[in-house]
């Protein structure tokens, strides 16, 4: 322990002023002094240079991957075997109602990010309590914002405080009052606060009373209720602090407390009880058999630690088990659970999932679908259902943890960085915390982005990554303790290229010779010949993708040796390189200059060379805090010397947002975060490369944008969820976000962002220009929805501003012109809603933004009722690569704007081969269209004759016509049935009843839109063959139609009775 924090807490215990942890504390929290200091900060003083309404029709997509990231709170509801919820260290709280088959999430649109604790109330299903701040403090850990409730299972949610308590472990709830509730909160990480311990509730989170406080070092980290009697309590209090450089799980206050009145008055077990560990202890954790309430376990991390078994309700401990698989890593696991139905049955959680069947002597692996487990809920009507929280995410067994529910349906994974490839479409690059690095399609060929469209890629979970910038098969991932390796996805080549590959597992940073930190960074230079450049506390070049390294540079850090111990604490050393400080972690170079080279380091420096790293200087801007973390660098646009950065200070108990601009090689610096919230650090920023500018920068709780080079501010959280933002990458149109917690989003088609101007506020309406589309084909068949990241629109997005909603007396138009001004298709706010064709064509117009997605089709061939096709359809064919323009008008008020469609770029095929397509798809359209437009004629001649029939039925006076009628409904009969096939009911029928002419050619047109290929000769072969077979079945229905119709309706005439009426 520091010698400083030490001695001060035997000052505080000398003076009487640590209050006693046996004594009820009454104070009912009201506002934290943090919520009291933030009310005090001044308004911003941040200008809305665009309401939100200007482009609310932006949406944010969610690409996935639907992979699992880290739970560490998972809970059932007893009697209703199949309901679930667990919540995501950054990705909010979810629920299934299938035994883990689907999850959707609840929370939100009210909260979000890091969860540390859900609880259901038995008495009252509908209640949920949810503490927010996930109790696995890893390096990049995420903090809460207190206790949220639902009343109605999730729908709506209120939050009832403990706002400044960071961290909420533990949950639990009174089983017969969902009123009384309590709380175990861990407090403030990164600092000293006091509103930490164990917290009660008597009035459903009204008000809360702290009742059991230890020091503001220490918070309660385990809180388990006796299942026999709500009034009995075991909590565990934990002190456990992090540094930027240092972690420390341990120390004064850490311990076991027993209540037996319901938390009005403790006990402390790790003193007054015998058999448990003395001396410094580390984090506890702690469980109770529901069969045999005197039996209590409990794991201590200790120098003598281990799992101890209590027979006498914690008056009195014996060791039973002291293997280290158990207590591993303390810190992040330290979780024990009795079983429900079996008194000597007890889990234990760490590394794998551990299952004792002797009480807890002896221990037996259960095998999971993820590693690293974090928490259990064990049914306690049937202890064979249980769900499971670890760092894949949460996963549910119904029969005792033979099988389990998948991961992979859960789009909660935590990314550090973001990197995109120049393939078509573009590839995203991540590190993905406790998994793997992957590479994920940023849109995909069938109906939606699944594990089919991503892989593992260079690096591990740590990474940051360098795609190839000329070979998108080829990428250079890192990974903690400097490694770095080379992975080409065409051959499946991997290669380790380490700068210095001397494994510093184990190892305190002050002994290592280069310092390279969890997520160091990789980069590779904008400029021919593209060398590479990795980062420690030097920064290093390679000329021939990794064989050799050269140094280029000195230490570029503050290299404090006084914060570069052993981390882990004073009982279980953790050195992974989360905590390695004085280190490079943000690089970028120039794309206008070759050799100009930007760093900011995670101790607050931030260097530039102009020389390719001959000579350096140090450039960190003047009055920014000590200590900062630069997160990121950004170059500007447009000018050679301009740059941005972000840094956080978050590990040093500071969440003030830090964004500095230059345009002078960063001889001054401008601090740039008017309209930024107080409480949002800010870990990227990003320069928008067609509006020089309109800045990007992700938060710890969303989106911001500035439209005036980070003079104001202003959110753009739109429909993306409450998540931590890591790093950010705009993409030709696009702006791709990481989350912590919600794995890859993307912002598509940044028309409407880069096109905003006061002229857009003054109009009665504005048309923008939409981007270029591109020519892709999408299967969307049989696809689950659920488990797939979303793909971007297929075809032109227009985007339009109404200043109000057009009169109902307007009509409100956009229509789609080809080059020569050719109308290729029209949508309106007017159409008969009763007719589907016409509905295909509906507009919908809306005061504010609108979106409106053009699929690039033609109209489609006519239709009729009840048609049936087998491996065909009307569907008309899509537009081909050329210039075109949309028209919106609105009451004779017209604008118009010119856009382009792109060939797929991966396409063999020229322009040639797609306007032949065109012609013969266009052609087999039209084809159709007179086909069912006869059908339809017939249809309505038959339907006549037939109720003229009816009429004259068994009437001497008629039997003439009624002959003619049967002969000409024969006639007409014989050509319908030529062309359609008129037994079809169902959808397989033409399975037994052969398919006719229409049929046949819609079939063709089907196969020749599969790709974009000129239609082969056998194709064109066929349709005319159809053609031909299709018009002589014309000309004889307008043979009849000209001859035989005008005659039957002359002897009708004759009759005087009504003739037919053709359409």
């Amino acid at each position: 322990m520091n010698k400083l924090i030490w001695g001060w807490c035997l000052v505080v215990l000398c003076l009487g002023l640590l209050p006693l942890a046996s004594k009820a504390q009454e104070k009912k929290t009201s506002k934290t002094s943090k919520e009291a200091e933030k009310e005090k900060k001044a308004k911003s003083t941040a200008q809305i240079l665009f309401e939100e309404k200007y482009f609310n029709s932006l949406k944010w997509r969610n690409v996935g991957p639907f992979r699992g990231g880290r739970s560490c709170a998972v809970t059932g509801v007893p009697g209703k075997p199949n309901l679930f919820y667990f919540g995501a260290t950054g990705g909010g709280v979810w629920k299934s109602q299938d035994a883990g088959g689907t999850w959707a999430n609840i929370s939100d649109g009210f909260f979000g990010g890091s969860i540390g604790a859900v609880a259901v109330s038995e008495w009252d299903n509908n209640v949920i309590y949810v503490g927010t701040g996930e109790k696995t403090v890893r390096g990049n850990v995420s903090h809460g914002n207190g206790m949220w409730k639902s009343v109605d299972a999730g729908k709506t949610w209120q939050n009832v405080g403990l706002t400044d308590s960071r961290h909420i472990c533990r949950v639990r709830i009174h089983p017969k009052n969902p009123d009384l509730v309590y709380a175990a909160a861990l407090g403030h990480l990164f600092g000293s606060n006091e509103e930490r311990g164990v917290f009660r509730s008597k009035d459903g989170g009204q008000t809360w009373e702290k009742v059991l406080f230890v020091n503001n070092q220490a918070g309660a980290v385990d809180l388990v209720m006796d299942p026999t009697n709500p009034r009995i309590l075991y909590a565990t209090t934990w002190r456990v602090i992090r540094t930027p450089h240092s972690l420390e799980s341990g120390g004064e206050g850490s311990g076991l407390w027993k209540s037996t009145d319901g938390g009005d008055t403790w006990t402390e077990l790790t003193k007054t009880a015998t058999g448990l560990p003395k001396g410094t202890l580390g984090i506890i954790g702690v469980t109770v058999s529901p069969i045999n309430p005197n039996r209590v376990w409990a794991i201590v991390e200790a120098e003598d630690g281990g799992v101890f078994r209590s027979e006498d309700a914690g008056k009195t401990w014996a060791k039973i088990n002291d293997e280290r698989k158990l207590r591993q890593r303390a810190w992040y696991y330290t979780r024990i659970y009795a079983d429900t139905q079996n008194p000597d049955m007890v889990y234990v959680l760490n590394v794998q999932m551990l299952r004792s069947k002797d009480g807890g002597k002896t221990y037996e692996s259960i095998e999971t679908p993820h590693g690293d487990h974090h928490d259990l809920w064990i049914s306690p009507e049937d202890h064979d259902q249980m769900i499971l929280a670890d760092d894949g995410g949460a996963q549910v067994s119904m029969d005792g943890g033979k099988t389990w529910s998948t991961y992979l349906n859960q789009p909660t994974a935590q990314f550090y960085r973001v990197a995109t490839d120049n393939f078509f479409p573009y590839r995203i690059y991540g590190g993905q915390q406790d998994n793997s690095a992957m590479r994920i399609d940023s849109r995909a060929q069938t109906g939606g982005i699944t594990e089919r469209n991503w892989e593992e890629t260079a690096g591990s979970e740590s990474a940051h990554i360098a795609p190839h910038p000329t070979n998108p098969d080829v990428a250079f991932g890192t990974s903690y303790g400097g490694l770095l390796t080379r992975l080409d996805h065409s051959t499946g080549d991997l290669r380790a290229v380490d700068v210095y590959p001397n494994n510093p597992m184990g190892w305190a940073a002050k002994d290592l010779k280069y310092r390279f930190q969890w997520n160091f960074p990789v980069l590779f230079s904008p400029h021919p010949p593209y060398e590479l450049y990795a980062a420690a506390n030097v920064l290093f070049k390679t000329s021939n993708e990794g064989q050799s390294w050269e140094a280029i540079s000195p230490d570029l850090t503050r290299n404090d040796a006084s914060k570069m111990e052993a981390s882990g604490g004073p009982i279980t050393k953790d050195n992974t390189s989360v905590e390695y400080y004085g280190t490079i972690f943000a690089l970028a170079e120039s794309h206008h200059e070759p050799g100009v080279i930007w760093t900011g380091s995670d101790d607050g420096l931030v260097h530039i060379t102009r020389d390719g790293g001959k000579s350096w200087e140090n450039i960190t801007p003047k009055g920014m805090p000590e200590w900062m973390m630069v997160n990121s660098i950004d170059i500007h646009p447009t000018e050679k010397g301009g740059a941005y950065i972000a840094g956080t200070r978050y590990k040093l108990d500071d969440f003030e947002p830090y964004l500095y601009k230059t345009t002078d090689y960063g001889k001054t610096w401008t601090k740039i975060t008017n309209g930024i919230d107080n409480e949002h650090f800010t870990r990227v920023v990003r320069s928008d490369k067609k509006r020089p500018g309109m800045l990007y920068a992700g938060t710890e709780s969303g989106m911001y944008i500035s439209f005036d080079d980070g003079n104001n501010w202003q959110p753009l959280q739109l429909n993306l969820p409450i998540v931590p933002i890591t790093d950010l990458a705009v993409k030709d149109n696009d702006l791709v976000a990481a989350t912590q917690g919600r794995g890859y989003w993307i912002l598509d088609d940044l028309t409407v962002l880069r096109q905003l101007s006061p002229e857009v506020k003054q109009a009665n309406q504005f048309l923008y220009q939409p981007n270029p589309a591109y020519n892709i084909l999408v299967d969307n068949y049989g696809y689950d929805a659920r488990f797939m990241g979303q793909n971007p629109p297929n075809g032109v997005v227009v985007h339009y501003y109404l200043p109000q909603k057009p009169d109902t007396n307007y009509v409100v138009n956009l229509s789609f012109l080809d080059e020569s001004g050719q109308l290729i298709r029209q949508f309106s706010t007017k159409v008969n809603e009763k007719k589907p064709a016409e509905l295909k064509n509906q507009l919908k117009a809306q005061a504010g933004a609108n979106r409106f997605v053009w699929d690039l089709r033609y109209e489609d061939a006519e239709t009729f009722d009840g048609l049936i096709l087998w491996a065909g359809g009307i569907q008309g064919p899509r537009c081909i690569p050329g210039k075109y323009e949309v028209r919106l008008s609105i009451n004779g008020q017209t604008t118009t704007q010119p856009f382009e469609i792109l060939n797929d770029p991966r396409s063999p095929s020229q322009v040639e081969d797609l306007q032949a397509l065109l012609a013969f798809q266009l052609a087999i359209r039209d084809k159709l269209s007179a086909v069912h437009r006869t059908i339809k004629q017939i249809r309505q001649i038959r339907e006549s004759v037939q109720a003229l029939q009816k009429r004259w039925e068994g009437n001497a006076d008629f039997k003439d016509l009624v002959d003619a009628g049967k002969q000409l409904l024969g006639k007409l009969t014989k050509i319908e049935e030529a062309l359609y096939q008129t037994k079809n009911r169902s959808s397989q029928d033409p399975l037994n009843y052969p398919i006719r002419l229409n049929n046949k050619l819609s079939a063709l047109s089907s196969l020749s839109a599969l790709g974009n290929h000129r239609p082969t000769d056998q194709m064109i072969a066929v349709k005319e063959e159809m053609s031909q077979l299709i018009e002589a079945e014309l000309a004889a229905f307008q043979q009849i139609i000209q001859e035989e119709v005008p005659a039957y309706n002359q002897k009708v005439r004759e009759k005087d009775v009504p003739a037919l009426i053709v359409d």
